[in-house]
């Protein structure tokens, strides 16, 4: 059983930056596609952004220029740097991974004040 463990989002405000973080349980990080995805009240979950086993990155529209999605994949954990934060970027935050059948983190809340 994979377990993403995420690390605790928080309040920012407006045009202030946030990390997020995602560890594996086991090594697939690095050969699997690692995604983050939002999900805000009352909307459907979308993708932020997401970096494939190869390394190429993908992201919303909304949040590019201002996210960046990495790894280190000896330490089995991807990132999300959030710049420039909006309050509509206030969601919980899901970390995702391909891998066999696929698996979701518990989520973590980012609150962006105005």
């Amino acid at each position: 059983q994979v377990q993403l463990a995420e690390s605790v989002g928080g309040l920012v405000q407006a045009g202030g930056s946030l990390r997020l973080s995602c560890a594996a349980s086991i090594r697939i990080v690095s050969i699997s596609t690692m995604g983050w995805y939002r999900q805000a009240p009352g909307k459907q979950r979308e993708l932020v952004a997401r970096i494939s086993s190869g390394g190429t990155t993908t992201y919303a529209d909304s949040v590019k220029g201002r996210f960046t999605i990495s790894r280190d994949n000896a330490k089995n954990t991807v990132y999300l740097q959030m710049n420039s934060l909006k309050p509509e970027d206030t969601a919980v935050y899901f970390c995702n991974s391909n891998w066999e059948s696929g698996y979701w983190g518990q989520g973590t809340q980012v609150t962006v004040s105005s």
